[in-house]
């Protein structure tokens, strides 16, 4: 894969984090963070791999927000 996935894991982790911690602003904008992240992997996503990986991530932080804002 030429797209490094390797920041967002870490800031989705500390979305996780945050929210196990009840510091759900934190989270929301940690969350924020990642999403960002996330629209610059896949503005760069080229191959069906990426494009997978990308969208599992997008189901993830949909999950997240969901569990953040209710």
């Amino acid at each position: 894969m030429g797209i490094n996935f390797t920041e967002l894991q870490i800031t989705v982790q500390q979305v996780i984090d945050l929210i196990a911690a009840k510091d759900l602003k934190a989270a929301n904008n940690k969350l924020v963070d990642a999403s960002e992240l996330l629209d610059e992997l896949l503005d760069h996503a080229e191959e069906d791999e990426q494009l997978i990986e990308v969208s599992k991530y997008q189901v993830l932080l949909n999950q997240l927000h969901q569990k953040i804002n209710g």
